[in-house]
């Protein structure tokens, strides 16, 4: 049960996005087509979950046991600057046309505070379940992560479909541009804000 409380938190109640706030600059940047929105959102994925469980055993047995717990933040960026050069070269291999349409977005992963927001919470906070309250282990920090990181996905894959349709459509031109998509995310953000009484 712990687990379906934490997938529905982290997708709906919680999005990153839309609740926390985390992540906005490569979420309106490359949310112009659903193709590298989709890239992205795998991408981000990828990043959140491996810089997650790399950072929880990080944290849970070097940086705890010997007292280092202020070189956390620095730690987590190193980590997590590796692994975005580590998918930055295997998505160059694999899909030359994906790394092309992603451009400057994807070494930005490095700096999206979606992916630093995510694996510090996982080690900071207190998770509440029930009545009682918890750190997660580290099976439920990867449930966690990847929820997190779909949330993030299906945020930003909504977007951009909203922001082909608007493409489409006669906008004044006081609203063309990132006006009308400030607005739509905000309209999406209180969409989800609907979710916030299942948990």
């Amino acid at each position: 049960m712990e687990y379906i409380i934490i997938i529905i938190s982290a997708i709906f109640v919680n999005n990153i996005v839309l609740s926390q706030f985390l992540g906005v600059c490569p979420f309106l940047g490359v949310s112009n087509k659903l193709s590298t929105a989709t890239g992205m959102s795998g991408a981000v994925c990828f990043v959140i979950t491996l810089a997650t469980l790399v950072t929880y055993l990080l944290n849970k047995y070097l940086l705890v046991p010997f007292g280092l717990e202020f070189l956390q933040t620095i730690a987590f960026i190193l980590v997590i600057a590796s692994l975005v050069q580590m998918v930055e070269i295997v998505l160059k291999k694999i899909s030359p046309s994906l790394y092309q349409a992603l451009g400057i977005f994807l070494p930005l992963i490095t700096t999206n505070c979606a992916v630093l927001g995510v694996a510090i919470t996982v080690v900071t906070k207190d998770f509440t379940f029930g009545a009682e309250s918890h750190m997660l282990n580290l099976g439920q920090a990867i449930v966690y992560a990847v929820a997190t990181s779909i949330g993030y996905g299906l945020a930003m894959v909504l977007f951009a479909g909203l922001r082909e349709h608007l493409a489409l459509n006669e906008v004044p031109k006081s609203f063309r541009g990132l006006p009308i998509a400030f607005i739509t995310v905000g309209i999406l953000a209180l969409a989800f804000l609907g979710f916030s009484g299942i948990v």
